[in-house]
């Protein structure tokens, strides 16, 4: 049974940093590409960032392009999304997800999802 566990979510003032994690279970983390969405109140979930298999390449969204930093630890399962100089339109819950092999933008290509965790950035 895959599960995704996100943490590191809270409230930050404008400015400010925060980090996440999601740790994985029940596959083979080295397999799959991994991404951060979000979805704010009243909007669609948005894709954040993405990470391919070993870690090499990286993609981010343009809003938090020089902001944001996606990673991975396949020895640790985790992926993390290092978050530098939020802003009040970064206000929303976080969700880590999987597909196998290849990373996309699109979120109904991912296979499993973690339960999210609230990021508010107070301005």
């Amino acid at each position: 049974q895959v599960q995704l566990v996100e943490s590191g979510g809270g409230l930050v003032q404008a400015g400010g940093s925060l980090r996440l994690s999601c740790a994985a279970s029940g596959l083979t983390f080295s397999n799959y590409a991994m991404a951060w969405f979000r979805q704010a109140p009243g909007k669609e979930r948005e894709w954040v960032a993405a990470v391919n298999l070993s870690g090499g390449s990286t993609y981010y969204a343009d809003s938090v392009k020089g902001r944001f930093t996606i990673s991975r630890d396949n020895a640790k399962n985790t992926v993390y999304l290092q978050m530098n100089n939020l802003i009040a339109t970064d206000t929303a819950v976080y969700y880590c997800a999987t597909r196998k092999y290849f990373y996309s933008g699109a979120a109904r290509s991912y296979e499993y999802w973690g339960q999210g965790t609230q990021v508010t950035v107070s301005s």
